[in-house]
């Protein structure tokens, strides 16, 4: 009894509980439920993400998971705007950071919704890809995310297996 103890419970309890520290702390799964951020990601796409403790390490262009107290849900979306900085979207779908045009080769299908944000410090600004099927902070009562909130950073789509790689 005490061999199958150590032969087989200890090691499968181990793993257990590994992948469980792993899963809180360091990346979990997450499954995409609509096309907001298509063609970068697709509805049914799965990916791992992994945790951010630091927000000094958000950049723009990053794909982050966050809770939105507004729409009480885990969303994905793209990292537009930093603390501090004012983002303006023109009636073409352009969008200027500090006054300089941003270049977003991953946006497919602009939007004619205008609209200006001064970024409050702590803060981020977050838009779909697909800003023209993407309910995203152009349309929130409130469109900044807090840092603490950012739950973290999309990496890797890992289904459907013909996509597989590294999200960009």
């Amino acid at each position: 009894m005490v061999k199958f103890l150590l032969d087989w419970v200890v090691p499968i309890g181990a793993a257990i509980l590994l992948a469980m520290l792993i899963n809180k702390f360091l990346l979990y799964k997450v499954s995409v439920p609509t096309e907001s951020m298509y063609p970068t990601i697709k509805k049914g796409d799965q990916m791992f993400v992994t945790k951010i403790y630091n927000p000094q390490n958000i950049k723009r262009g990053d794909i982050l998971v966050f809770y939105s107290d507004e729409l009480k849900d885990l969303l994905i979306k793209r990292v537009v705007g930093l603390p501090g900085e004012t983002v303006e979207i023109k009636d073409n779908g352009d969008v200027y950071i500090n006054g300089k045009y941003l270049q977003e080769d991953y946006v497919k299908n602009p939007d004619s919704k205008t609209g200006s944000f001064k970024i409050p410090e702590g803060k981020y600004l977050m838009f779909g890809d697909n800003r023209a099927n993407s309910a995203d902070a152009r349309y929130w009562n409130n469109p900044y995310i807090d840092a603490k909130d950012i739950q973290g950073k999309a990496r890797i789509r890992v289904f459907p297996f013909d996509r597989i790689g590294l999200l960009k």
